[in-house]
């Protein structure tokens, strides 16, 4: 760099007479680098004097002090922007000292997001220990089996009945309650299941939770459907085996069978079912070893034996809508529903001589016949979506609401209906089917391509 500098000066002072300049660099005895400059005079082949004339020492005098002035810019900040033309470049050392200040600077800011965070995740801790400690009281106060509650031996008496094993309902558990009861009355209850005993864990909704998304359809087909487990399976079928029915079109035949809604998230179904007649809308559901549907265009609900891969029974509803006269809010064709809690099967639909209301009839599960029936005073078309939870009917305000709500239950064990407003949540804005699983304790629900769930919360009856 130096040495270019020079060279430049040289030239500017001795090109104009045509002299040729050279430059020597190199280091003396000391170690101290030092520069030769050499001219050749125009005029004389040998030197007279060995001093040099007074020009060429004068002219070499100029040289140094140029020399000089280049060596302390070199050691400077280099040349100012007057002497340069314009305004002078950032240098290197500046570029980077200014990245290190936007590191730190970010650091920083990272640094308050952590603790904020850390503060948070501390808050959600203490959170999630103070509802640890309410569900434990919670469950302690509930007396569970195998523990003597204050109550038992008021019931019970020394040495009476042993102690009550939370079992299927039977004949032994009905003596255990010594409670006195009609014979008709008897065989009805043991068909239909009593969803108001004590350790049936039944009661009244109260609370549903956030969705949980387990699954998305990626085709157009599933802009709506139906996804299920069967809560009282037959082999080799199990609680964790998955079903699912993408519902739009008009031959739609097909049920995916997953070894595990783990495999239903991934997309890879085990198995696919062609049933030997299309379902219509996303009323199905899944039961003991079934798969209970309405055909396309009629008002008969049918049974699809999953084993045998056959449709073992079919049975028309006397009366009912189908094909949209008396569907859901949404559409869809959804005039009958199937339902399943933990008394068993049920199908909601309407009739004409219910003008609309929606109307509630027990199934037997092998023949389809129907054992009772309830009307109601809800309209059909005033509710998005219903279900069935221990023997009363719930239906949901809205299926495209961010913050819809269960509005309406209806009881039939006292058939009487009563308005609710228990918040629901519907995320993606388009709820097609919502079921309850009574072995899981939650809703299994279709909104707009994702297959979610809900936890419920029933209070203690």
């Amino acid at each position: 760099m130096l040495g270019a500098w020079l060279l430049l000066w040289g030239g500017l002072a001795l090109g104009g007479r045509g002299e040729t300049a050279f430059l020597r660099r190199a280091e003396d005895s000391a170690g101290r680098c030092t520069y030769s400059f050499t001219v050749a005079s125009p005029v004389e082949a040998a030197c007279p004097d060995a001093g040099g004339g007074p020009e060429l020492r004068a002219e070499l005098a100029a040289l140094a002090a140029r020399l000089s002035r280049l060596e302390s810019r070199e050691r400077g900040s280099g040349p100012r922007g007057g002497e340069a033309g314009g305004a002078p470049e950032p240098q290197p050392a500046a570029r980077l000292e200014a990245a290190y200040s936007e590191l730190l600077r970010a650091k920083s800011r990272l640094e308050e997001e952590k603790g904020r965070l850390e503060r948070e995740k501390e808050e959600l801790g203490r959170r999630l220990e103070t509802s640890t400690q309410e569900i434990t009281r919670l469950r302690a106060t509930r007396c569970p089996p195998g523990r003597e509650g204050p109550g038992r031996d008021t019931l019970r008496g020394p040495g009476k009945a042993p102690r009550w094993d939370p079992q299927p309902l039977t004949y032994q558990e009905l003596q255990s309650e010594r409670t006195e009861v009609p014979v008709s009355r008897l065989l009805e209850e043991t068909a239909l299941g009593r969803p108001g005993s004590k350790d049936s864990g039944c009661g009244e909704l109260v609370w549903v939770g956030e969705p949980v998304v387990f699954g998305r359809a990626e085709s157009i087909a599933g802009k709506y459907g139906v996804w299920m487990k069967d809560p009282e399976p037959v082999p080799p079928f199990t609680r964790e085996t998955t079903w699912r029915v993408d519902a739009v079109g008009t031959e739609v035949r097909q049920l995916f069978q997953y070894e595990a809604a783990e495999q239903l998230a991934r997309g890879y179904p085990a198995k696919v079912h062609i049933l030997p007649q299309p379902l219509e809308s996303t009323g199905a559901v899944i039961y003991r070893g079934g798969l209970f549907f309405q055909p396309r265009r009629s008002r008969t609900v049918a049974r699809y034996d999953l084993r045998g891969e056959a449709v073992t029974v079919e049975r028309e509803i006397p009366g009912a809508g189908y094909h949209g006269q008396y569907p859901y809010s949404w559409g869809g064709y959804t005039d009958i529903d199937l339902a399943v809690d933990e008394t068993g099967l049920w199908v909601i639909y309407s009739t004409e001589k219910a003008r609309g209301a929606i109307v509630l009839s027990k199934l037997d599960p092998e023949t389809l016949e129907i054992r009772r029936t309830w009307e109601t005073n809800i309209r059909k078309r005033g509710v998005a979506n219903s279900f069935v939870i221990c023997g009363t009917l719930y239906t949901v305000s809205s299926y495209s609401a961010h913050n819809a709500t269960v509005n309406f239950a209806y009881n039939t064990a006292t058939s009487t209906s009563r308005a609710l407003s228990i918040p629901f949540e519907n995320r993606f804005r388009y709820l097609s089917m919502v079921d309850y699983n009574p072995a899981e304790r939650q809703l299994f629900a279709w909104d707009s391509f994702n297959m979610v769930t809900y936890p419920v919360r029933l209070s203690q009856a």
